[in-house]
């Protein structure tokens, strides 16, 4: 018999074999990802990257341009929070 003599590739032919498929499935895969985030930011979803504004600070700020605190109230909450551990 001629065993080995159809291109059998052994065991790093097995390796690449593994290598290759774990490669097409990852990329496919990316690929999918990528465009169903793109897909959600033409639709106008929410970007992460974007800051947020709900530290203390910011919402002390907003209180105190709405009118809700006066000057003195705002300056001794900032100054509160500024010594916050």
């Amino acid at each position: 018999m001629m065993y080995g003599w159809y291109g059998d590739g052994g065991v790093w032919g097995w390796i690449v074999m593994g290598l290759m498929m774990l490669l097409f499935w990852g990329g496919l895969i990316a690929v999918v990802v990528l465009l169903l985030r793109g897909l959600r930011g033409l639709r106008g979803g929410h970007d992460p990257g974007w800051p947020r504004h709900d530290d203390p600070e910011h919402i002390l700020a907003q209180r105190f341009a709405r009118g809700e605190i006066d000057e003195t109230e705002y300056r001794a909450r900032v100054e509160v929070l500024r010594k916050r551990p």
